[in-house]
């Protein structure tokens, strides 16, 4: 089948793949060994606006990027991901039921260019046995603090920790509260976002999760302050057709959220949208500016997941990659852009 990049049968072709990936299988078992070393092709994207070469866009500049490739099976599905070493050593949930771990490989002037020790190893039970069921692990968002990674599952809804051992990472130790209505999730578009807040800001460094698509009856998305002082269910202000997918809180203590559309007339998008950081409480709802917003005539796929990171230069980043479905008709991408304040 020919693929066009940013063409139409590019869209369409992806389009389709997305939906069917929505509700795929997992690509297979792995070993039950604790860690799969897993060997990852780059190629390196210059361009964020396919064929010009302008960078900045609005607020963002891009940085660079990579469309990574492995012959492994159990490679892509990627939901989330966070840096534990800025912008380098990174672990990160694949929707399949993997963990996967690697570091980010840059040139001279900080350009990213590949990706280097990546590893994968299959999600366990308290019993460290392998989970097969896609039901069971269908990780989707994913937050790392001193030590413990905090996953927001969908399918059977769960917000569950666990401590971050990458050369054995075991189940499950603690099941969290995640105070919206089990009833108001929907089956395949729960928890994408999980996220700490600022541990300044007004909810002290407490988990913030956001559903994809569970709305309320206004139509908008519910999310909900889980820790902290000021713990409460709140909604995100849903507009255009976009569903949430991940989120991470910038310095000043507002929500950086990346969202998704699909249609058949406008085919894939992806945007960048700040929310207020005083609108994120008990009983509000969230809204604020889109930054960023792309289709695909630009270098994007099914964008999934989203961290906010501070370079050794002291610029803010933002670094986004994409979930392939495990289909040959889309990419696992990198992108990194400086978020340039007012």
């Amino acid at each position: 089948m020919i693929f066009f990049r940013g063409g139409f049968r590019h869209t369409l072709f992806a389009a389709f793949a997305l939906l069917a990936g929505m509700a795929s299988a997992p690509a297979g078992s792995a070993d039950p060994a604790p860690v799969e070393p897993v060997a990852v092709s780059a190629r390196p994207i210059t361009e964020f606006h396919i064929g010009r070469t302008d960078k900045q866009f609005g607020q963002l500049e891009f940085v660079g990027g990579l469309e990574t490739t492995s012959p492994s099976r159990d490679f892509g599905a990627l939901s989330a991901f966070r840096f534990l070493k800025a912008g380098s050593d990174f672990i990160g949930v694949a929707d399949t039921g993997y963990w996967f771990f690697g570091s980010v490989a840059r040139d001279a002037d900080r350009r990213p260019v590949g990706i280097q020790n990546f590893r994968m190893q299959q999600m366990v039970d308290q019993n460290g046995q392998p989970i097969d069921e896609k039901w069971e692990v269908d990780a989707e968002g994913l937050a790392v603090k001193d030590g413990i990674a905090t996953v927001g599952f969908e399918r059977n809804h769960r917000v569950a920790q666990f401590k971050i051992d990458q050369d054995n990472m075991k189940g499950s130790f603690r099941q969290l509260d995640f105070l919206v209505p089990a009833r108001e999730l929907r089956q395949n578009r729960g928890f994408e976002t999980v996220t700490h807040a600022n541990a300044n800001g007004q909810h002290q460094g407490g988990l913030v999760v956001v559903s994809e698509k569970s709305l309320d009856k206004a139509g908008n998305i519910y999310a909900a302050i889980i820790e902290g002082p000021h713990k409460g269910v709140f909604t995100v202000k849903r507009n255009d057709d976009f569903d949430i997918t991940d989120g991470a809180f910038l310095p000043d203590g507002d929500l950086l959220l990346l969202e998704r559309s699909f249609t058949m007339a406008g085919g894939l998008k992806m945007r960048l949208r700040r929310i207020y950081g005083e609108s994120v409480e008990k009983g509000a709802v969230a809204d604020g500016p889109v930054l960023l917003q792309a289709d695909m005539g630009y270098q994007i796929d099914n964008m999934e997941g989203l961290d906010v990171w501070t370079r050794d230069d002291g610029a803010l980043m933002v670094s986004l990659i994409s979930d392939d479905n495990h289909s040959i008709l889309q990419r696992n991408l990198y992108l990194e852009f400086i978020l340039h304040q007012d």
